[in-house]
């Protein structure tokens, strides 16, 4: 199929970019296009103009200092993944982002574009929330910052005004953990339809200390479309949770935050039983709003989401086999 007619501009900077929104009701930013340009084919979307901002050099990029990490919106889920400081500093982001679509996905698309995209179960829609990120944006007003828990308002719907361009994504550095020396990790830890895994007992737990992030999901086998995901971010000493931050992908209309899952496991040694146990809360932070798609039914979302953080917080800790 063939999109509907739009005027095409390309932004030299961030500045001209919100000048051509300014001046093109109903216009389109394109990064890599992987959202964009599908939906446009569809008649999904049918923008009057779109405004090419891939060749605006200021909005990539990774910064890292001692305890924040900023990636320009423009930075491909590949760089992001390929990138050894990130890998060091918050290999949460990087797993998740080795871990999005296929290469030319990887390749092509960009974490600005995927969380202006919105789509409910975005792999870093779930991850975002989990690490507290913030989302920085501009328009003709200035600068704005959002959570990203007040940045995703709804499916396909964030805080982001029609004249405003996303720039940077702002995230902690997550301390350095023992149990990571030598521990090889595989990318976001897709279990496909494989929720079996036997996760070993809970030895060595006491030496494990330190704030530590996983990410896993189950996606579909053909697309790589993520139906359901989790994330987590724990602090541990001498192997007992110190805080928590979980979230979990897929199941409502934006990423939530799974507080009563939260609050279940601080204070708590991180056993087997006490994550489960913990994980079992997680239906009372969900409410009644369950997505039920082609993709899965509200049913199967309901059943796997528990299973997925379970999984996230065993490998988080070293009980995953890898």
């Amino acid at each position: 199929m063939f999109s509907a007619e739009f005027d095409y501009h390309k932004a030299s900077s961030v500045a001209e970019a919100i000048q051509l929104l300014g001046a093109h009701p109903n216009a389109k930013l394109m990064a890599g296009g992987h959202s964009l340009i599908p939906l446009m084919k569809l008649r999904l979307a049918r923008p009057s103009a779109v405004i090419d901002i891939g060749g605006v050099a200021a909005l990539k990029g990774v910064s890292i200092n001692n305890v924040s990490i900023r990636i320009g919106a423009l930075t491909t889920h590949g760089e992001i993944a390929s990138s050894p400081d990130l890998r060091r500093s918050n290999p949460l982001m990087a797993e998740a982002a080795g871990g999005i679509g296929d290469p030319q996905v990887r390749n092509r698309g960009t974490i600005g574009g995927n969380i202006a995209h919105a789509d409910p179960a975005s792999d870093w829609g779930t991850v975002l929330t989990a690490l507290d990120a913030t989302i920085e944006v501009q328009g003709p007003n200035g600068t704005r910052t959002f959570s990203a828990e007040d940045f995703f308002q709804g499916a396909f719907t964030t805080a982001l005004a029609e004249n405003e361009v996303i720039t940077a994504i702002h995230a902690p550095v997550l301390s350095r953990n023992d149990r990571d020396a030598g521990h090889s990790h595989d990318h976001g830890h897709d279990h496909g339809h494989d929720h079996g895994h036997d996760h070993g007992d809970d030895q060595g737990i006491a030496n494990v200390r330190g704030d530590l992030g996983e990410y896993a999901k189950m996606s579909h086998p053909a697309s790589f479309y993520p139906v359901v995901g989790g994330a987590v971010v724990v602090t541990v000493d001498a192997g007992r949770c110190t805080a928590a931050r979980v979230a979990a992908g897929g199941l409502v209309p934006s990423p939530v935050r799974a507080r009563s899952v939260e609050q279940a496991l601080v204070g708590k040694e991180l056993t087997t039983q006490n994550i489960s146990d913990a994980v079992d809360h997680l239906v009372d932070d969900l409410g009644s709003d369950i997505i039920g798609d082609v993709y899965a039914s509200a049913d199967f979302r309901l059943k796997v989401a528990p299973v997925e953080i379970k999984h996230a917080l065993y490998h988080a800790i070293g009980l995953g086999h890898h």
